[in-house]
């Protein structure tokens, strides 16, 4: 099926002259990650040029920029493929995930548990991430899976910067991006995709917004858990996946579950209590002779 035929009518002729390149890569990781241009469609670089009506120099560049994010696949004389994400791909993205929020949270917990205050955002940056907030819970609420995409793409990525740290940030972005385009092609095909889209955001950045990050810790791990569940049961898998990401998704479920307890007994442990499920069970690194 030509690129055409899968991408929105709208986006032709509406990428503007200034950076083409930027603009053509954009509009279609959108695609990408909304389900329109789904995992196993094939294209050139005359065809995409064609569509938007541009030259192939813009095209090429965007579609390699693409293939380095390791959102395309290149075939040599063959052209670009959008790749197919396996479930097992998907939990790879669940895991990173997880333990580069669970690296966040940690260097929060030590700056405060020293005494460290943490920088308090700027009031328009949390102005901006609760609006955030109640766009993508509201898309979510209605099952209007093309507008929740942009909308929690910026929600997370505005979440993410206020710990500061613009590579993670990024990389959390990635993994978003990836998340999308596994997931969107399962929620296309049905009529009830709202009860398999995550909608607490607000209650997410209300938490933030008020300083409680043990509560946006515990909202955070929560999360992933419930987004593997939905996910699994859209593919007909096992959420409780074998193999070293299934035990370390499992090992921060047992984490989540034990700060909770400790936190509700008041327990001192409380602030080290997921730290130390997950480091205690994961196996200790070797040392040489």
């Amino acid at each position: 099926m030509p690129p055409g035929a899968l991408l929105r009518p709208d986006t032709q002729g509406a990428v503007q002259r200034n950076s083409l390149r930027e603009q053509i890569a954009g509009a279609m990781r959108e695609d990408m990650m909304a389900g329109r241009l789904p995992a196993g469609t094939r294209f050139t670089v005359k065809e995409i040029a064609e569509l938007y009506g541009v030259s192939a120099t813009p095209v090429r560049e965007a579609l390699v920029d693409l293939t380095a994010q390791d959102l395309l696949w290149m075939e040599p004389n063959r052209g670009f493929t959008v790749p197919l994400l396996s479930f097992a791909d998907y939990l790879e993205v669940v895991e990173a995930r997880t333990l580069v929020m669970d690296a966040i949270f940690r260097r929060v917990g030590n700056a405060l548990a020293a005494g460290t205050p943490w920088p308090e955002p700027a009031p328009e940056r949390l102005e901006s991430l609760r609006r955030r907030a109640q766009s993508a819970a509201q898309a979510a609420r209605n099952g209007q899976l093309d507008l929740l995409v942009g909308c929690d793409r910026r929600f997370w990525s505005e979440l993410s910067a206020l710990a500061g740290n613009r590579r993670m940030t990024d990389y959390l972005d990635w993994l978003r991006v990836q998340y999308w385009i596994f997931a969107a092609p399962y929620l296309r095909a049905r009529t009830d995709i709202a009860q398999y889209c995550w909608s607490r955001h607000e209650e997410l950045a209300d938490h933030m917004l008020a300083g409680d990050f043990r509560a946006v810790h515990r909202m955070l791990l929560r999360y992933n858990d419930e987004s593997l569940a939905q996910m699994a049961e859209l593919c007909g898998q096992s959420p409780d996946t074998s193999g070293a990401a299934g035990l370390r998704l499992a090992l921060h479920r047992s984490a989540a579950e034990a700060a909770e307890a400790a936190e509700t007994t008041g327990a001192a442990e409380a602030v080290g209590a997921a730290e130390a499920v997950v480091e205690a069970a994961l196996p200790q690194p070797r040392h040489p002779a």
